[in-house]
Formats: C-alpha cells, structure tokens, sequence
C-alpha cells in the first residue's frame, strides 16, 4: 500500500487490527505493543491529598500569557521551606537530577530573569559531595522560596513511552518515524530586530520566501516519502502520535531489542491538544490520554482527522547514551524532572509542589520544557518508562500550589526578603 496515496486507509486499517487483538497481523513476528487490551487501560487512581495554599499577594498577582517573564508576572517572598522539604526517595532524586544540572545551569542564562549563572555555585557544589540520605536538609540549607504570579499550580504528566517499532519497513510496521529534514529552518527573528527578541520561527524556503514548513496532515499524507528521512516503522499510528507528544521514547523491535528515540525537532506549527478538543465537543468525558486512545481506537476515521488537527509534527534522532534527554542537553529522572516554562522558572532551578494529588507533592528539578507547557506554575512532571509511569503519567491532572527555590540571597537581590 502506498503511504503517500492512502495514510488514511492504512490508519483505519491498523486502529482497527488495534482493538481486535494487536496491530500487527499474523506471523508477522513482531511483539505487541506495551498496552493492554483495547477499553482495558485505565489511568492510576488519584491519592487524594490537602495542598497548601499560595501566598496571599496584594495585590492578586496574575501572569498573563504574553508577560515577558517572571519577574514581570509579580514575585512574591515564599515560607520558610525547613519544615516543607519532605524527606524519602522524592528529595533523594531530586538532589540527583539537580547535580546533572548544575553544568549548565551554572552557565545558562537565564530568561526567568531571577537568577544568574553564578548564583547557583554554593548550592552546586555542596551538591556534589552531600550525602544523598539527607537530601532533604540540602534543599532546606541553600534555597529560599519565592512565588511566581499567583501561585496557583497546574500540573500533567509525561513518560518515555514503548511502542512497536523497526528500522525497517516490513507487514505490520507501516507508520515512518522521520529524521528531521535538512530543510526544516530555524529562525531566530532577534537577530533582525530588537522588538522580535526572543522569538523564533521555523518554515523552508519556497524560491525566495520563507514558507510555513508542511503540516502534520501532510506529512502523514506522504509529503516527505521517499526522501530518505525514515528513521524507523511504527506498529500503530496511535501510539505513535501519543509517542510524538511525549517527546522521545523506546521502540520494541521485531527481534527483542530497544531502539530508543529522541526529539530533534518539530515543523514550527502550533501544538493543538486533542484531550481539550474532543472534551469540548463531548466526545470524550474526563480528558486523560486514555479516554483520548479508546476514542481514537473505537472511531479510526474520525480519530485520524482529530490527530491531524493537531499540525505539529515532531521528528527524532535515535539515542544511543543516557536519556531521554530534556531541554537542558541532560538526561531526565523519572519522579525528578518536570518540564516548566523558562520565562518563569530558571531551567534547573527546583521546584516545590503541593498539590491535590499526593504522587506528585514534594520536590522537583525543572529540567525540560515543552509545547503545551507555557505561562507561570504550569509543570508537567514525568515519570519514566513501563505500565506503571504510562498509567499515572496518562491520568495526572493536579491543582495545587508551587514554589520556585531559588539559591539564598537571590531574592533580596530581586527587591524580595523573604
């Protein structure tokens, strides 16, 4: 079948196959994708929990979606943190994940505009010697507490999730994973004016212009065939969608081996989640990536049309070190790393949530960034790979309040004593 003339067909065909026992026909020798029986899959129970509320601000802070930064949002001086910093295996891998930073987050700028690179040298270095059983002491020694905007805390979650997968195209594995295409631009429009600072834009260039880069209709329509750009073969082109929005994650080849993948790119058009969509045409009741694939499965004509409207596209490289990496150029810890906007958390700096969920309360290292994470105490929290992180990360929706730590005496500096 051509996937250029028919991606709809074959799209049909395989969410189809999907609820009727596997994606993969039969004798075609490959494994089952990671999941189970269609309607089967159901997210992680919520443990309930109380957080604590913001910091009363007056007046009331807002962070609208075009503020510049965090500093313009409104900061506001946070609690003494000894008492709040829990201790136990959250803290532990947190201090990890913060120790993987420090490189970076020592030199980085910081667009938040809270901190600079030096700020963070005490707190690094203590780091890199402190007794991991203790973790909790080292946040609650070298960190103030400060808030952003309102504080009220918005949090998801993410994974690095297993589909069916091969290097190369053979029966039952039809959907390409592409490399990011030589032509896809980047560019960086502060360099031709002040007023356009820190903005950016991708798209190719058509003769002389610059033209928006192809849509994810049309890439899932054949547009980049045949151009040697397939990087690999998804089972499913579900779970590849779903693989897409997390960014990176681990095929399971034909043989029993992991190829894993990551991001290296996106085609420049707008992110659109599918979950608030299809809630807010009633075809699906709570929103969790669950409720979203059982719809997906169940109605394969509409569920295709839906996926594309969505037009983002994100293209991968294969990894062969640590990873997945974030937007830090490190690896991200399972039940450490959250992704944040870094106009209003400094990219490594950690992060204190306190939210009506209990999984996710307790201290977190701002590592990545991402598509739909955008405006002040909005975090995505992830979670690793396997069933377990699939099934909390695929429900996690929580609402609470966050602190941003940052290293002592950068508050005052802000005009803020805490």
């Amino acid at each position: 079948m051509s996937l250029r003339q028919s991606w709809g067909a074959l799209a049909a065909a395989l969410l189809l196959s999907a609820c009727a026992g596997g994606v993969i026909p039969p004798g075609a020798g490959g494994p089952a994708p990671s999941r189970p029986p269609c309607g089967a899959e159901t997210a992680t129970r919520p443990v309930p929990a109380t957080p604590r509320p913001p910091v009363a601000v007056t007046p009331p802070a807002t962070a609208p979606a075009d503020t510049a930064n965090a500093v313009s949002a409104g900061i506001a001086p946070g609690p003494a943190i000894t008492d709040l910093i829990p201790s136990g295996e959250r803290s532990r891998k947190a201090l990890q994940a913060f120790r993987l930073s420090c490189p970076s987050l020592m030199r980085r700028g910081d667009q938040s505009g809270l901190t600079r690179g030096t700020d963070w040298n005490s707190a690094c270095a203590a780091a890199s010697s402190w007794p991991e059983a203790s973790a909790g002491e080292f946040f609650a020694r070298y960190f103030e507490a400060v808030q952003v905007g309102d504080g009220k805390a918005f949090v998801t979650g993410y994974y690095e999730p297993e589909i069916a997968g091969s290097r190369t195209r053979q029966p039952g594995y039809e959907v390409p994973i592409y490399r990011r295409p030589p032509t896809l631009i980047d560019v960086n429009l502060g360099q031709f004016s002040d007023s356009l600072k820190g903005r950016t834009i991708r798209g190719k260039v058509d003769g002389s212009n610059l033209v928006p880069f192809d849509e994810r209709s049309q890439i899932v329509s054949g547009s980049l065939a045949g151009k040697g750009l397939e990087l690999a073969w998804a089972a499913d082109p579900v779970e590849f969608f779903f693989l897409q929005v997390q960014g990176s994650g681990r095929l399971l080849l034909p043989d029993g081996g992991v190829m894993r993948i990551g991001y290296d790119g996106q085609n420049g058009r707008d992110y659109t989640g599918i979950g608030k969509l299809m809630k807010d045409r009633g075809l699906i009741q709570a929103g969790s990536m669950q409720d979203i694939m059982q719809y997906l499965r169940a109605h394969p004509a509409e569920g295709a049309a839906i996926m594309n409207e969505n037009k983002s596209f994100v293209f991968f490289r294969e990894l062969t070190g640590a990873g997945p990496l974030g937007a830090m150029g490190v690896a991200v810890t399972p039940e450490a790393t959250v992704a944040a906007d870094p106009r209003y958390v400094p990219l490594g700096a950690p992060v204190l949530l306190s939210l009506d969920r209990a999984e996710p309360n307790g201290i977190w290292i701002a590592q990545d960034t991402g598509g739909a994470i955008k405006g002040a105490n909005r975090f995505d929290s992830f979670w690793g790979a396997g069933s377990n992180a699939r099934s909390i990360a695929g429900g996690m929706s929580a609402r609470g309040s966050a602190l941003i730590l940052l290293p002592l005496g950068s508050a005052a500096r802000l005009g803020q004593q805490p």
